[in-house]
């Protein structure tokens, strides 16, 4: 063949002037999508319907008075709702979370009142108590492998039947003894229980110890190695314990952290009301859950925040008193929480694929 048959080589297409090619690995997502991708904003926007819905269907919502005792009824679930958030982000769960407050309500009331000491000697017992029962829970599970499942429902139902029995032993009742006349109790009353005014209104403590309570939440999670080891665990903690993580330390201490929150809550509902019934808290588990599965977090693991269960938790008590505020028949409450719940999950969902799709 002719040298002058040959074909000529291939010349390729010059990019077009000021073009930029991208691979679709370092295509930047918009703003907004990048603000869907948080886990707290599904929440938020459900969390500014109901309340604008309520502020409509129910007037005297737009009191002051009224809507701090929706803050209050909030706080106490939120001071839960952000423990129990912290330790789903790692993975886990805690079915006896419920019960431990009322465990730690007990603990402290008996002891004072039947040994006649100052009510902090309670108060500081309950406390060493709660850890433990958080730090057990944590144990058997870093030790034994078996889901949190079956390790917190076995605490669960260990700690209903102790609460029960062990009152009605000390006390011969289903209720421990009023504590309102013993030393400490004024200073105690003061830390967990008491309340200050705002431009007339009664505002409820708990209401700042939530918040300063997810504000510190929010820090750790976002600005220290903690909150890292926290979304490794949460992700796959076999490649968390692979690149250092101390994966029995995080676990162990994050089911302590709901122990915390179960005796600060349990020391509210003693001093709030100066006894407690040992029957109570079952099932409160399933609403602190819901609160932080409403928040955004997911029961698989790895993902969420500390704001995200603030407003979950702002909408269980924007719903349970706001029905009470418009005069519906409160029977119907779970049933509109559970239709909360998975309208919430499915929100998040979808936005959680509308912020990742490119």
């Amino acid at each position: 063949m002719d040298m002058s048959q040959q074909a000529a080589p291939a010349v390729g297409t010059p990019p077009a002037p000021g073009g930029k090619q991208t691979d679709g690995r370092t295509v930047r997502r918009s703003p907004v999508l990048r603000l869907l991708a948080r886990p707290e904003v599904g929440v938020f926007l459900g969390a500014v319907a109901v309340l604008v819905f309520f502020l409509a269907a129910a007037p005297s919502v737009r009191q002051g008075s009224s809507m701090a005792t929706i803050l209050y009824q909030s706080s106490t679930i939120g001071i839960m709702a952000l423990p129990v958030a912290l330790l789903m982000i790692g993975g886990e769960f805690d079915l006896s979370a419920g019960v431990a407050v009322i465990t730690s309500a007990l603990t402290a009331s008996m002891l004072s009142y039947q040994l006649t000491m100052n009510v902090w000697t309670g108060v500081i017992v309950a406390l060493v108590l709660s850890l433990a029962v958080g730090a057990f829970n944590g144990w058997m599970l870093v030790k034994t492998g078996l889901p949190s499942f079956l390790v917190t429902l076995g605490t669960f139902l260990i700690l209903q039947g102790v609460n029960l029995a062990v009152t009605k032993l000390v006390t011969g009742n289903v209720a421990t003894d009023d504590v309102s006349d013993m030393d400490g109790f004024g200073q105690a009353k003061a830390v967990f229980a008491s309340s200050f005014d705002v431009g007339g209104v009664q505002v409820k403590i708990t209401v700042v110890w939530w918040l300063v309570f997810a504000a510190l939440a929010t820090w750790v999670l976002l600005r220290t190695k903690y909150g890292n080891w926290i979304f490794a665990v949460g992700g796959d903690k076999e490649s968390a314990r692979a690149v250092g993580v101390p994966v029995t330390f995080t676990k162990i201490s994050l089911f302590m952290l709901v122990g915390f929150g179960a005796w600060f809550v349990g020391m509210h509902q003693l001093f709030s009301f100066n006894t407690v019934q040992s029957g109570e808290g079952v099932g409160n588990e399933l609403i602190y859950i819901a609160a932080a599965v409403i928040g955004g977090c997911l029961l698989t693991g790895g993902y969420g925040s500390a704001i995200g269960p603030v407003f979950g938790a702002f909408m269980f008590g924007m719903v349970n008193q706001g029905i009470v505020y418009a005069g519906w028949n409160p029977d119907w409450f779970k049933a509109f929480l559970g239709v909360m719940l998975l309208g919430a999950v499915l929100i998040n969902l979808w936005v959680r694929r509308t912020a990742t799709r490119r």
